[in-house]
């Protein structure tokens, strides 16, 4: 079974080498560790951020550690992190602090959701990450064959409000949890409350300030602008 898995891993990632090539999107790095891809943790630049690293562990949408993520840790390339820690500094200014779900997402994680996806008989996640949608709808506009996290420059995170000694800190309300599937995770969608766009707009201009932009359809989803290596995806395990 083991063998099987890696032959289709294998098939999967040649799969997306030869489409890189063919229609100029990103083609896959040959590095085999982080070093050589030139990601480093954030937590060199940031030691004490917080982190809750999903796809490591099994709260999340496939709902079982994901293919790797061998250790729950940060990785991005050096300009993203040196970005991203810029934004927790500004934010501890004002007693705020970023949560970090996902950053750098090797490109076998992203075989997997696809695998997941197209696995209709598992419904376990349902409930909590897309209650409104069939799952066969997740593929395309939510679960794509490539991903921009595999370039090394987009994460995903939230903002923590902290009390007056920031020895306590408490996630704002966004309107929905981290990877939920459906509309009211668009950023700027009508069906979220005044203080969940508020929040969402604090986050939004302070991510802004270094450089990253959010992706539409997730609020919790920010690229750096521009990015390092845009034609090129990585598949090194996170460890």
């Amino acid at each position: 079974m083991a063998v099987a898995r890696r032959l289709v891993l294998g098939v999967t990632l040649c799969a997306l080498t030869a489409f890189a090539h063919a229609d100029g999107t990103p083609a896959l790095s040959p590095a085999t560790t982080a070093q050589q891809a030139g990601l480093v943790d954030i937590r060199q630049l940031a030691p004490d951020i917080a982190e809750d690293i999903k796809y490591a562990g099994s709260d999340n949408f496939v709902g079982k550690p994901v293919d790797g993520y061998l250790a729950p840790k940060c990785l991005l390339l050096k300009p993203a992190a040196e970005a991203l820690a810029r934004v927790e500094r500004d934010l501890r200014a004002q007693h705020q602090r970023l949560k970090l779900f996902d950053c750098y997402r090797p490109a076998r994680a992203v075989a997997h959701f696809v695998r997941w996806a197209g696995d209709l008989s598992d419904q376990r996640t349902k409930p909590e990450h897309y209650p409104k949608l069939d799952k066969s709808a997740l593929l395309g506009d939510y679960i794509a064959p490539v991903s921009g996290h595999s370039r090394g420059a987009t994460v995903d995170l939230t903002l923590m409000q902290c009390d007056a000694a920031d020895t306590h800190c408490t996630p704002l309300a966004m309107g929905t949890d981290f990877d939920y599937f459906g509309t009211l995770a668009n950023t700027d969608s009508p069906e979220a409350s005044a203080a969940q766009h508020a929040h969402r707009e604090v986050l939004k201009r302070a991510m802004e300030r270094e450089g990253f932009r959010n992706y539409a359809m997730e609020w919790w989803h920010y690229t750096l602008n521009p990015e390092p290596t845009p034609d090129t995806i990585y598949d090194v395990p996170v460890q």
